[in-house]
């Protein structure tokens, strides 16, 4: 593709995770797509990314986000702010007659879906939702075997996912630990796993119940006897030799983007996991019926001693389990490390993955899968960007594209079970928002 006709990217926040797409575009990506622009609030991430880009682009306040498109004739905008304001930036994005990619949660409330889905039937633009968990061959393996009928109709799913005390407690450092920004951990994480069974099963949430609480983070973990007497890590002696401690200054990324970056916006990003102003929950059940029928049981545990899940479908013609052990224990001293940095996990922290299919009267087979990677959620990363930025690509079997629509079935699970525990009852997903006019 001649360099005149590639495709004008900007992205709108310049954290740890706009990295992933900085490097597709510039890198892997680089002839059908052009970086022309960066904006954040905090100008010192973007001046971060600028140093490692071989051709350092333009930086804007994010203020002045309607004026960088019109003035970098930018055709897509890539949104990996905090997720709060993501659709501000959708919504002004396709008013700007711009399509969209957005970091998943697409947002964090119903108002915010709603404006996302208005703006994009108002001005026909695209959105796109990053749930680079379809594009884990393990989870597109499970697609296979649903879709072939082998199991048969679907009546139940359980699904268990477990965030061990490294990668879990990243969640109660950072902005996250505030429901207003993230909407949970049944908004921010869950989407990815609700997401994964509307795809599976090729449906949509009906109802949903939850149970849940602030059980082991907080100020309330403090009866468990871990916690220690500090606000942030950094600079606090107190801190020293605390499993739960982040030491950004130890790893070059995290100083640059965030440590060093303190003074443009006084974000802290080593927040006790004990301190006060924790308002998510870290325990958490949910029971959902989807529009067809079928039903699932969901626990997320964000303290566990090992991380990985398990999921189950129970079918007319058998039963397929799906069991991923991605660390099957932390090692000393690495809980302070944030999961999937260089390092962070050792040879001996290593699980296995078997994906399993159980027909009636028969042996167990075991549905051999390739393409597995250590790197980039099981190499799904990779293969989401080459779909998302490359055009002209064949029609997908699959439809691992999320489009606003999907991103707004697995928003509304985690905002319905959000609702449910508010309420101590079942809720209708339709009550919050009816999708059946963006179908």
């Amino acid at each position: 593709m001649p360099l005149s006709s590639r495709r004008r990217y900007a992205l709108v926040g310049a954290g740890s995770r706009a990295g992933m797409f900085l490097r597709a575009i510039t890198g892997d990506h680089a002839d059908v797509a052009e970086l022309v622009a960066m904006a954040d609030t905090n100008q010192a991430r973007p001046a971060a990314h600028n140093r490692r880009l071989a051709e350092p682009v333009p930086v804007y306040d994010a203020a002045d986000f309607t004026e960088m498109l019109k003035r970098e004739r930018v055709d897509v905008v890539l949104v990996a702010t905090v997720d709060r304001y993501h659709d501000h930036y959708v919504a002004a994005a396709l008013d700007a007659g711009c399509d969209a990619i957005t970091e998943k949660p697409m947002t964090v409330d119903v108002a915010g879906c709603r404006r996302i889905l208005d703006a994009q039937r108002r001005t026909g633009r695209d959105v796109r939702v990053t749930f680079n968990y379809r594009y884990n061959p393990l989870h597109e393996a499970v697609k296979r075997v649903i879709s072939s009928g082998e199991i048969g109709e679907i009546g139940s799913v359980h699904f268990e996912w477990l965030l061990d005390v490294r990668h879990g407690a990243d969640y109660f450092r950072r902005w996250h630990r505030d429901k207003a920004n993230s909407g949970g951990l049944l908004v921010h994480k869950a989407g990815h796993h609700f997401d994964l069974v509307n795809w599976w099963l090729d449906d949509g949430p009906e109802q949903v119940f939850a149970a849940g609480r602030l059980f082991f983070y907080g100020e309330q973990g403090r009866r468990h006897g871990y916690a220690r007497d500090y606000d942030r890590a950094h600079g606090a002696a107190t801190a020293d030799g605390d499993p739960f401690a982040l030491r950004m200054a130890d790893e070059p990324t995290m100083r640059e983007l965030y440590l060093e970056a303190e003074g443009d916006d006084g974000y802290i990003r080593d927040r006790n996991v004990f301190a006060p102003g924790v308002t998510i929950e870290d325990d958490m059940a949910v029971l959902v019926r989807y529009t067809r029928g079928a039903s699932m049981s969901y626990h997320l545990t964000a303290y566990a001693p090992w991380e990985g899940y398990r999921v189950m479908f129970n079918g007319s013609r058998g039963r397929l389990e799906l069991e991923v052990v991605e660390s099957d224990h932390v090692s000393p001293g690495a809980a302070a490390g944030v999961k999937g940095e260089p390092g962070a996990e050792s040879a001996a922290e290593k699980g296995f993955k078997r994906l399993l299919v159980r027909p009636f009267w028969a042996p167990p087979r075991e549905v051999v899968v390739d393409g597995l990677s250590r790197h980039g959620h099981g190499g799904a990363d990779v293969r989401m960007l080459a779909d998302l930025i490359r055009p002209g690509a064949p029609k997908d079997p699959l439809g691992r594209t999320a489009g606003a629509v999907d991103g707004a079935r697995a928003l509304l699970t985690g905002l319905a079970a959000n609702e449910s525990l508010a309420q101590g009852q079942a809720v209708r997903v339709q009550d919050l928002l009816d999708l059946e006019d963006n179908e």
